[in-house]
């Protein structure tokens, strides 16, 4: 936790940009009866039933100094998907960068060997020699500001059906791009000073005679 705190307190630094990184999905769902627009005197209305069609994973990459966020859609989200996002972060995103801080769960996805496993060696180290990896501890997904940025998503855009994968794709774009061009992003207060005192029952306690 102190160590994703520390990183949070660094001052930007183009050539070495915070990036938190997280994932989520969305189930698609087709209207199985056209919706009625709005009339007057008469809101719009849709059916309660739905079709299912299929589910999309999200991988959030969250840039909170320099008011960035790109949200990426994929089939599943395997070690190979996650590869191939970091792999955009290194050469599309940020292709000037020296490393790029990439804060993100400990999942056995998140891990070097995934580059190994998505591309051939001398590609993966590349890749891997662009990165500094920092992972929140077990049960404290709540210190990812992209985890943050995820709930943000769900409720201006996710919070109605959305047909297909294609659909997805074009709102959650149209969704970052607004929030790019406001400059919106997180301001971060929480420290590891207020972790020792706010979240002091999580630290060893320590006898003094010892």
């Amino acid at each position: 936790m102190e160590d994703v705190l520390d990183v949070y307190a660094r001052p930007r630094d183009p050539q070495r940009p915070l990036v938190c990184f997280d994932e989520s999905n969305k189930e698609q769902h087709r209207e199985t009866v056209p919706p009625l627009p709005p009339a007057p005197g008469q809101p719009a209305r849709r059916e309660s039933t739905y079709e299912r069609n299929g589910v999309s994973n999200l991988f959030m990459a969250f840039a909170p100094l320099e008011n960035w966020r790109h949200v990426t859609i994929t089939d599943r989200r395997t070690a190979v998907d996650w590869a191939h996002c970091v792999r955009d972060l290194v050469d599309v995103h940020f292709p000037d960068a020296e490393r790029i801080v990439l804060v993100q769960d400990n999942l056995n996805t998140h891990t070097p060997a995934a580059l190994y496993t998505a591309f051939p060696p001398a590609e993966a180290k590349r890749i891997w020699d662009r990165l500094e990896l920092h992972y929140t501890p077990k049960h404290g997904s709540w210190l990812n500001m992209a985890e943050i940025e995820l709930s943000v998503l769900s409720r201006q855009c996710l919070d109605r059906r959305i047909p297909d994968q294609a659909t997805l794709r074009q709102e959650t774009a149209a969704w970052a791009d607004r929030r790019n061009a406001a400059g919106a992003t997180i301001d971060w207060q929480f420290t590891t000073a207020d972790a020792r005192v706010k979240l002091i029952k999580l630290y060893p306690t320590l006898n003094p005679s010892e």
